[in-house]
């Protein structure tokens, strides 16, 4: 079992930063790959960034390549979504999720845990 909760989100404006971190419990954690997703209202989730459990490998949607970056402390069982560069149409509620080993995986649908999301707005 594992338990999520996502902390960091709020209002900026277009062009600033904010620190998504996501805070785990369960045992299991440093052997699952992470992913961060959002929703935007009237749109369906999308996926934004995933590490794996080692931090080895990590992938991006192409939206937010080169503004945002994804890490991990497996001791602090956490896990961070660095955002730089914020637009407007990064506004949407965001999503930490954990997926079962072996899994290195985009798809939402394999995720098995989910946070209760924490919204952010990017001001024009």
């Amino acid at each position: 079992q594992v338990q999520l909760v996502e902390s960091g989100g709020g209002l900026v404006q277009a062009g600033g930063s904010l620190r998504l971190s996501c805070a785990a419990s369960g045992r299991t954690f440093s052997s699952r790959t992470m992913g961060w997703f959002r929703q935007a209202p009237g749109k369906e989730r999308e996926f934004v960034a995933l590490i794996s459990r080692s931090g080895g490998r990590t992938d991006y949607a192409d939206s937010v390549k080169g503004r945002f970056t994804i890490s991990r402390d497996n001791a602090k069982i956490t896990v961070y979504l660095q955002m730089n560069n914020l637009k407007p149409e990064d506004t949407a509620v965001y999503y930490c999720a954990a997926v079962r080993y072996p899994l290195v995986t985009t798809d939402a649908n394999e995720y098995d845990y989910w946070g209760q999301g924490t919204q952010v707005t990017v001001s024009a």
